[in-house]
């Protein structure tokens, strides 16, 4: 079983999903999991980070990725950073799920990338059973 997962998600690249990288988090913690970048998902990311140095956001999240047994992004918000993260990960050997929202326009750098496993969704409840499925 996985116990630590690295939500990757748009934050710079736009937060028009920020209620579903929610939702992701909620279900991952509530199978048990521990989300070593919850803050992905917190309206707060852009306050939390003026805090911090570039540097110190770079360290962070490539930290989080060299912990967890795995990788979850949700990548139907085009982002550089996200990209980068799902790189990472493949050249770490994690484990990475890439999910996107159907009819969703998405690179072929993830779809084409054999090192991940991309699926889209209609609804919650079948992002909810692709990310169970994955992490569980």
């Amino acid at each position: 079983m996985i116990s630590r997962v690295f939500l990757s998600g748009a934050i710079r690249g736009g937060r028009r999903l920020v209620e579903t990288y929610r939702f992701i988090a909620d279900v991952m913690i509530g199978a048990g999991v521990e989300v070593l970048s919850e803050h992905v998902a917190s309206d707060m990311v852009f306050a939390e980070e003026r805090k911090m140095t570039e540097e110190e956001i770079f360290l962070r999240d490539m930290g989080g990725i060299e912990r967890c047994d795995c990788l979850v992004a949700e990548v139907s918000v085009p982002s550089v950073g996200v990209g980068y993260e799902i790189c990472h990960a493949v050249g770490l050997k994690k484990p990475v799920l890439c999910v996107y929202e159907r009819g969703s326009t998405v690179s072929a750098m993830v779809l084409g990338n054999k090192g991940v496993v991309a699926q889209d969704y209609g609804d919650l409840d079948e992002l909810q059973c692709l990310v169970l499925e994955f992490s569980i």
